[in-house]
């Protein structure tokens, strides 16, 4: 059992941990759910999310609908959600390709069901980061949290924050916008920044609902711990995250590119290995563009500097103007440190 977000490897050490955000895109159907688990996998996603809802727990039947819903979200759970039997499949089939299973419970009620199948962790939405008394529940389970902070000013994340920090469990927040799709002014992404800096004890990720991988990629230069994105079979299937999900195509593009951003992130400046054998044609050195005879000056008129860089380097170029030549030496060689009195 995994207690910690290390156990599970999310940590600012380890690379970051991506999670392909599956929600309710299956639209219910446990054959569309397994073969997104196969596909973010194949990906190279750190881990696959999925929702557990249980409507009666979780809202009324009558709330406002925003424009992400063509109908109301009460009666597409219905509809769509998966079952708890439906999650311990999926959980099984995770762990036998070897890719991690996550899932949002959206009430205590489903909390408690996911930890009876033996989760390693919850993810929290945006809409429950405020909501201190599923969370006071949810973290007396034990398990570690991550919660995004969607629609949330900074007081009211801090005021989560100090809710959170009086529990015993671990937690982090995710960065994220909660409009689907978000205004790109709209993201921010320095705020990744802001909340490392401000909460240097918690783990800072960030929750993307772009349509598309730059946000995302763009992001690693802050080095968040986890980032999430919203995934679809088809971008066609109509559902209400349909706008902010990109398909397996594009996971693997976005896998791909934040290993390579990672690996590039660093801030160290030496000269590697790979470029020394470049550096030796590359650089310039000192030569000759004249004849020069024993006793001669050096001056621009008789010496110049050209590829390649294995002679005098080229930035004594000025310390050589004035001294005379040890040697009579040819037109259009390297000049050596022999040939200078």
């Amino acid at each position: 059992m995994n207690n910690s977000f290390k156990d599970i490897g999310i940590s600012y050490e380890d690379q970051i941990f991506i999670v392909a955000e599956a929600g309710d895109n299956h639209m219910g159907k446990i054959e569309d759910a397994i073969e997104m688990c196969r596909l973010a996998k194949l990906a190279g996603a750190s881990c696959i999310k999925f929702q557990h809802h249980l409507p009666d727990e979780e809202m009324l039947k009558d709330i406002p609908m925003s424009d992400n819903f063509e109908e109301p979200l009460y009666d597409f759970l219905v509809k769509n959600a998966l079952k708890l039997e439906d999650h311990i499949k999926i959980k099984d089939y995770c762990q036998k390709i070897g890719i991690k299973y996550l899932c949002t419970p959206f009430s205590f009620k489903a909390a408690v069901e996911l930890n009876s199948i033996g989760v390693d962790f919850f993810k929290i939405g945006s809409g429950e980061m405020t909501d201190h008394a599923s969370l006071e529940e949810i973290s007396k389970i034990g398990k570690p949290i991550i919660l995004s902070t969607g629609m949330s000013t900074l007081d009211e994340i801090e005021s989560t924050y100090n809710f959170m920090k009086k529990q015993k469990v671990e937690f982090a927040f995710t960065n994220c916008v909660s409009e689907y799709p978000p205004n790109y002014e709209d993201i921010n992404l320095g705020v990744i920044k802001t909340l490392k800096e401000k909460y240097e004890d918690i783990l800072i990720g960030h929750s993307d609902h772009s349509p598309d991988i730059y946000t995302c990629i763009a992001s690693v230069i802050y080095k968040p711990a986890i980032i999430e994105k919203h995934v679809i079979l088809d971008k066609r299937i109509k559902g209400p995250d349909q706008s902010v999900s990109i398909d397996f195509n594009d996971l693997k593009c976005l896998c791909d590119g934040i290993r390579k951003v990672e690996l590039a992130s660093g801030s160290i400046k030496s000269v590697h290995h790979r470029e020394k054998q470049i550096r030796e044609w590359a650089f310039r050195s000192i030569v000759t563009i004249k004849p020069i005879n024993k006793g001669e000056k050096f001056s621009k008129e008789n010496i110049w500097t050209k590829r390649p860089g294995t002679g005098i380097p080229s930035k004594e170029f000025n310390n050589i103007i004035g001294k005379e030549a040890e040697n009579n030496i040819d037109e259009n060689v390297l000049l050596k440190w022999e040939d200078v009195k």
